[in-house]
């Protein structure tokens, strides 16, 4: 149906600007469109509701086209709404258009889970983009960063970097991440939960924390 290719999607990508937390855990959702930049060869993003904006047209798996954008907030991560926001009533877009790319410490390091929507589960920037849509039923794509050591505070935690020993497993999560959102844009949430959030799917990444 031609109109159903036509129809935009939107990627969020979730991160805090500034040199200082590029590799760390809370950034690991620009990670992931960092990956579908280079994919997809988007060149520089120009600057647009409060972030950087890049355009990927008639994108999709198996010929299933789509027009589409991906955003990276560029306010800090508790602010992002404001920038998604913009975006969104801009383009006019239904929330369920847009998928948002975050971590998440409550799932083992390296996991990837979809959800089409419910709270935002103690995820400051999902919290704020949430509020400011007035909805909860965004879809998400989580990948995890797991969970903080006794010794940490969660915000150290999050704002801490990836050891030696993560960063091949975190380089797998960000590839398979990417392999998710082509999926989204060509079948769905429903067929991403499907392929991506049995727990078989997960085994093939070495990991810490708690399942969630």
């Amino acid at each position: 149906m031609a109109g159903e290719a036509e129809k935009a999607k939107f990627i969020v990508g979730l991160g805090n600007p500034g040199r200082s937390y590029v590799k760390t855990r809370h950034n690991v959702g620009w990670m992931v469109t960092g990956e579908l930049r280079n994919r997809w060869s988007l060149g520089c993003g120009r600057k647009a509701f409060g972030g950087l904006l890049y355009d990927a047209r008639e994108l999709g798996p198996q010929g299933i086209c789509r027009s589409a954008m991906v955003f990276e907030p560029q306010m800090y991560m508790n602010r992002s709404g404001e920038a998604v926001k913009g975006l969104v009533g801009y383009h006019k877009a239904k929330p369920e258009d847009v998928l948002v790319v975050l971590d998440d410490m409550a799932l083992k390091l390296g996991w990837v889970r979809a959800r089409p929507g419910g709270s935002d589960g103690g995820h400051n920037g999902l919290k704020d983009i949430l509020r400011l849509l007035g909805t909860q039923q965004v879809p998400r794509l989580r990948i995890g960063i797991g969970p903080p050591s006794a010794s940490e505070k969660d915000v150290e935690h999050v704002l801490s970097s990836f050891s030696s020993e993560e960063l091949g497993t975190v380089a797998k999560a960000v590839s398979k991440a990417a392999d998710a959102v082509e999926d989204w844009l060509g079948f769905g949430i429903s067929y991403v939960m499907d392929k991506y959030n049995s727990k078989a799917e997960q085994l093939e990444h070495p990991d810490n924390g708690n399942e969630k």
